[in-house]
C-alpha cells in the first residue's frame, strides 16, 4: 500500500476494481479518497488526475479535487456516499451535455499524457465540425485504461478513423486472444470497421468525454448530485 506522505488512519473501502481503495487522513486534516497498486503503469494516476482537472474546467459537473499524485497513488477529494435523486439524474443529464458543448482540441487524447500537454490542451483552437486542432501525434504513447484494458489513444484525423483503429480493433484483438469472442463474432467487427465511414453519419463538433462512462462511475453524493469518476477522457463523438 502507497499512501500520500503524512497520510494517517488508512481504512479500507468499497470502489476498488484493480485498484485498493483507502479512507485516510492527510496530513493537513482533509478526508481523502485513495487508490493504489504496486504493479501501477507509469503514469498512469497523473494521467487519471490530468484527465479529472480537464473534465473539471467547464464546471458542467462535479468532479473530485486532485489532492495528491504519485506513481503508485491517486488521493482524491472525499464524498460522502447517497443515492442519486431525481433532481441529481436531471442535473448528470444536463451538465453531461454541457461537458460535451465544452469541446476537445482533437479526436483522441487531447495533451493529458505528455508534460505541458493538459495547459496546452486548454488553448487548442478547434477547426470546425469534426476536425481538430493542434494535438500530440501517433508515437505520444498516449494511452486510455479501462479496468485492466489498455486502448491507445493516440489523436486520429477524424472520429470513424479514431473509433475503428483505437477502439474496436485493439478490443477485438484483446478478446480474440483471450478466446472471448468466435470467429463469426471477429468477423462482424471486422466489417463495422470496413465501413465505419458510413455508418458513424455526418461528423459532428468534438465533444469532450470521460471515456468510460456507465453508472459505476457516476458517484452519487449525500445530497443525491452527481460526481463524475475513474475518467479515461479524451475527445470524441458525444454519442
Amino acid at each position: 500500500m502507497s499512501l500520500p506522505p503524512g497520510a494517517t488512519g488508512a481504512v479500507r473501502v468499497g470502489g476498488g476494481d484493480i485498484n485498493e481503495a483507502w479512507r485516510v487522513r492527510l496530513a493537513d486534516g482533509r478526508d481523502a479518497f485513495v487508490k493504489t497498486r504496486p504493479d501501477a503503469v507509469a503514469g498512469e494516476y497523473e494521467r487519471e488526475a490530468a484527465a479529472l482537472r480537464w473534465l473539471a474546467e467547464p464546471a458542467a459537473l462535479q468532479v473530485p479535487e486532485v489532492l495528491d499524485v504519485g506513481e503508485d497513488h491517486l488521493a482524491l477529494q472525499w464524498v460522502e456516499h447517497g443515492s442519486l435523486s431525481e433532481d441529481g439524474a436531471q442535473e448528470l443529464g444536463r451538465g453531461l451535455a454541457r461537458l460535451h458543448a465544452a469541446g476537445a482540441p482533437c479526436f483522441g487524447d487531447p495533451g493529458l499524457s505528455i508534460p505541458g500537454g493538459e495547459a496546452a490542451s486548454a488553448g487548442a483552437r478547434r477547426d470546425g465540425p469534426g476536425r481538430g486542432g493542434p494535438a500530440p501525434g501517433p508515437g505520444s504513447g498516449a494511452s486510455a485504461t479501462i479496468g485492466s484494458l489498455r486502448l491507445p489513444n493516440e489523436p486520429a484525423e477524424d472520429w470513424p478513423s479514431f473509433y475503428a483503429s483505437r477502439r474496436l480493433l485493439p478490443a477485438l484483438a484483446a478478446a480474440r486472444g483471450r478466446g472471448a469472442i468466435s470467429s463469426a463474432g471477429v468477423s462482424a467487427v471486422e466489417v463495422v470497421c470496413e465501413r465505419i465511414d458510413e455508418l458513424c453519419g455526418p461528423p459532428e463538433p468534438l465533444a469532450r468525454l470521460h471515456g468510460d462512462l456507465w453508472t459505476g462511475n457516476v458517484l452519487a453524493g449525500a445530497d443525491g448530485r452527481p460526481w463524475l469518476i475513474d475518467p479515461t477522457a479524451y475527445g470524441g463523438h458525444r454519442a
